[in-house]
């Protein structure tokens, strides 16, 4: 067959088809639909790429395009990038706050304390009574001092503590006058006060929980004993001084219902010990003088405890703490 004509190509229009038939005078006409005159007919969308400024993009389309492998260098990616972006902004490193530093620094170490030789009763442990007077004591001082964010956990602590044991209980729990009672039987040698302390079952859990370490500890200087800082004006009760493998330390005794093996566990322990140090080193009635502080964390069901060793250098580290932490109480009170 042969087509004649096509009278219209309207979008969307009827169209009439003529057809002729060889061997035939007559036309046929023939309607039907046409589809392709409104894909013909409709203007063409414009590509989105037409509208991307191909001048500025022409170095890139063409060292893309010229080589079938790249033969970029970071050089020229760098070079392509600076005119693309422009050049990369040169912003300084941030500076880092520098430590603080104490306005009234005093050392750790009292370098005008004159050291006594060694007396015949220097195996009896001294035990000084805590003055009461109206000089602050180290743990209230931490107390007042706390940071938001740790009176926030400490009163979740506290909350949590009444739950699981009762407020009878966190109260018990709270007093150690117990564990340090049988701590200082064991140094003072009397085994009858043992025995009696150890059928709490509590405290037998604590000192089956310290018994590796007491293994370490030697020359006792002092128990429960109180102290006070001549120059910066506080005081606390120290709960032993003693070596530890040979290093004269200030000893806290701890305990804790979960494991606290690592010294950032304990919270502001350390700055407690450091404080107990330079008191000691500035109290005229102590001839000697501490360097080392050790943190024992005993555990109630007997577990080995964690010992926690202090160094000079961290002792140091946390009395400039300690008296960042004391210049903040003064200034608020």
């Amino acid at each position: 067959m042969q087509f004649l004509q096509i009278l219209s190509r309207k979008p969307g229009s009827l169209e009439m088809l003529f057809f002729q038939i060889p061997f035939c005078q007559k036309q046929f006409p023939y309607t039907c639909l046409s589809t392709s005159a409104c894909v013909y007919s409709k203007k063409k969308k414009g590509s989105s790429y037409e509208q991307v400024d191909q001048e500025k993009y022409k170095n890139l389309v063409h060292s893309v395009t010229s080589y079938k492998t790249s033969a970029q260098t970071p050089e020229t990616i760098l070079e392509e990038d600076n005119w693309l972006y422009g050049p990369p902004a040169k912003h300084s490193p941030p500076i880092k706050a520098g430590t603080k530093t104490p306005k009234n620094w005093v050392p750790l170490i009292n370098p005008s304390k004159r050291i006594l030789p060694v007396s015949s009763d220097s195996n009896v442990p001294m035990k000084i009574g805590l003055q009461r007077t109206k000089m602050p004591s180290v743990t209230h001082i931490l107390q007042q001092t706390l940071s938001p964010q740790q009176v926030f956990y400490l009163e979740r602590w506290k909350q949590k503590m009444i739950e699981e044991l009762g407020k009878e209980g966190f109260e018990e729990y709270t007093k150690r006058e117990l564990f340090h009672s049988a701590l200082e039987s064991i140094f003072l040698s009397e085994e009858t006060a043992v025995r009696d302390q150890g059928e709490d079952d509590i405290v037998a859990g604590y000192l089956s929980s310290v018994e590796h370490v007491l293994e370490d500890i030697s020359e006792v200087k002092a128990l429960e004993s109180g102290v006070h800082h001549e120059t910066l004006q506080y005081l606390g009760l120290v709960d032993c001084v003693a070596k530890y493998r040979g290093q004269l330390c200030v000893i806290d005794w701890k305990t804790s219902e979960k494991p606290k093996p690592f010294l950032h566990n304990t919270y502001d322990n350390p700055l407690q010990v450091a404080a107990y140090i330079g008191a000691i080193n500035h109290d005229a009635n102590y001839d000697f003088q501490v360097r080392c502080g050790l943190i024992v964390v005993a555990y109630k069901n007997g577990s080995p405890a964690h010992p926690h060793f202090m160094d000079p250098d961290l002792c140091s580290q946390y009395w400039n703490k300690w008296l960042l932490r004391l210049e903040e109480y003064m200034d608020k009170n």
